[in-house]
């Protein structure tokens, strides 16, 4: 890029897209007294017609560029053209005018100022090299995961798309654990960030979370509308971000409060890349992501992992890994139990019969 500071008046820029996007958020008279360059990227409104008016431009630090590609009439041009005359203003470039075709207008003839028609993308040119770059970005998100430029999703580099791809996996299958337990309508997610995980862009992983989470009950949603599709439905997203306070560089915990309750679900990505579960409802647990799963939560009583594996290992289904956690002896336990196939449905059934057995379900990822 430029290696410029940008900085941005916009009163419907929020300061947390404007940290997204790499700019800083001000009010218009500060950003008049600092700019070296102002562009101006808005529509002809009511509001910001004459947004740099005679009274404005006297605000601008001396020897400012102006550039206007957006719309005539947002730059008072008799007023521009004085401060052009007085040297405050030291240069200008336009391509739209308050009247248009422009045949004659007070900066047409300026060594400091460069006009050019209001074409906009109409040459051939231009459409040219609009199909480069559309074929450039694909190419760019395809081989690399860069996004760039999109309208509905955050834009990521292609130094960035390494470092989020395992975070976007990890948090996508945490919103599918949680989802495929929800029973009840969602009101609230809560998606808290901690240690590196907080300083990349983590609206792209809550988008990867909230499409895991609505998919087990809208197929068809995706990251880019999951955000859309929780806001229509009246469910609202809220992002906290903090440093590590726990044993891991990175943690992703998911809240979902449902109308019946609330339930939680951590995890994190370790150095071989694989996501992992850390945490459910506050109990210590320590497992992979696989394929099929089987959830139990039961009371911790002895004798039930050998019932709960008898009944699996009747039912000819093999468990390649077992993971176990509980909140305290003889409370609540939870098993995670990856299997090869899923368990039959009569199975399930005699899972959930098991004394002590709260819920019984198999997930799939």
């Amino acid at each position: 890029g430029l290696r410029m500071r940008v900085i941005a008046f916009d009163p419907f820029l929020s300061p947390e897209r404007a940290t997204d996007i790499g700019v800083e958020k001000v009010e218009l008279d500060e950003l008049l007294a600092r700019a070296d360059i102002i562009t101006l990227h808005t529509p002809m409104t009511a509001q910001t017609k004459n947004i740099l008016s005679a009274e404005n431009i006297a605000k601008t630090k001396k020897g400012v560029r102006i550039v206007n590609c957006a719309r005539g009439g947002l730059v008072d041009e008799v007023a521009l053209a004085a401060a052009l005359d007085s040297g405050h203003v030291a240069g200008a470039a336009f391509d739209v005018f308050i009247e248009e075709p422009a045949t004659s207008n007070p900066l047409f003839g300026r060594a400091n100022v460069v006009c050019t028609p209001h074409l906009g993308a109409s040459t051939s040119e231009a459409q040219e090299n609009v199909a480069l770059q559309v074929a450039e970005q694909m190419s760019d998100y395809l081989t690399r995961g860069a996004i760039s430029n999109a309208v509905n999703f955050p834009s990521i580099t292609a130094e960035e798309a390494p470092k989020l791809k395992p975070f976007i996996a990890l948090a996508e299958k945490l919103g599918s654990f949680a989802g495929q337990l929800t029973e009840s309508g969602i009101k609230k997610v809560t998606i808290t960030y901690e240690g590196n995980v907080a300083d990349l862009k983590t609206k792209a992983i809550t988008a990867a979370a909230i499409a895991g989470l609505l998919r087990p009950l809208l197929s068809d949603v995706n990251v880019v509308s999951a955000p859309t599709v929780a806001k229509e439905r009246g469910i609202a997203i809220d992002e906290v971000t903090r440093a590590a306070v726990g044993d891991y560089e990175s943690l992703i915990t998911l809240s979902v409060t449902t109308e019946r309750q609330e339930r939680s679900v951590s995890g994190t990505v370790f150095h071989d890349g694989k996501p992992r579960i850390l945490d459910v409802k506050g109990i210590k647990i320590d497992a992979e992501f696989s394929a099929q799963m089987v959830y139990v939560t039961n009371e911790d009583k002895p004798g039930f992992i050998g019932r709960f594996a008898g009944l699996l290992g009747d039912a000819k289904v093999n468990i390649a890994t077992f993971a176990l956690g509980r909140d305290q002896e003889g409370g609540s336990a939870i098993a995670l139990v990856s299997v090869d196939s899923a368990p039959p449905a009569a199975t399930l059934d005699e899972i959930q019969k098991l004394p002590g057995v709260r819920q019984a379900k198999v997930l799939a990822f």
